[in-house]
């Protein structure tokens, strides 16, 4: 095995969505509800997730959905499983499955959703901030193209009031459209 976070998970969860598509989307990873019901994006960041794609008119069944880390990392606190970040390690695991979901895909652009995802394609320095609504071109194993970076839809529920989660929520729709937009125009 690559790393040992399949020991605690209920399972793996690979993306799903249109193998041809153009964009794909690349999260974190899997959260309780992704590790539950297998699929990636079901939980309530996939529900936000939902709501700005078709605020951005990106029709979630022409993309294709995964995450760079595919088990859930998480730590108990009574009866609830906590979310807790993967480290480099985790994340240098599961490129393997990036590299070859991407390499059947071969998509024009990817979507970098949170810290992960951007560890995941431009290594450990990745910083949401400094990358955020840029288009910029990457390499993921043999797949090159555009990238577009943004937060997490986690993120848009962790804001500390509902002004900063319509905040969060804007830039995140405004990246969203970004990346359309770049993959629409190929640039």
């Amino acid at each position: 095995m690559r790393c040992d976070l399949y020991k605690r998970a209920t399972s793996t969860v690979f993306g799903e969505g249109r193998v041809t598509a153009a964009m794909v989307l690349v999260g974190e990873e899997p959260g309780d509800q992704e590790d539950k019901q297998g699929r990636p994006f079901v939980g309530p960041a996939g529900r936000v997730l939902d709501r700005a794609l078709r605020d951005s008119n990106i029709d979630r069944a022409d993309v294709y959905l995964t995450n760079a880390v595919k088990h859930f990392k998480w730590t108990a606190r009574g009866k609830r499983r906590i979310h807790q970040r993967p480290n480099t390690t985790e994340i240098k695991a599961c490129r393997f499955w990036l590299d070859a979901e991407l390499g059947v895909i071969r998509p024009q652009l990817l979507l970098l959703l949170g810290a992960v995802a951007g560890e995941a394609v431009f290594g450990s320095r990745f910083r949401v901030g400094e990358h955020k609504g840029k288009v910029e071109e990457a390499a993921v194993g043999p797949w090159r193209g555009l990238v577009v970076s943004t937060i997490h839809p986690s993120a848009v529920l962790r804001g500390d009031d509902p002004e900063a989660r319509e905040r969060s929520y804007a830039g995140l729709v405004a990246d969203l459209v970004t990346a359309r937009e770049a993959c629409r125009n190929g640039s």
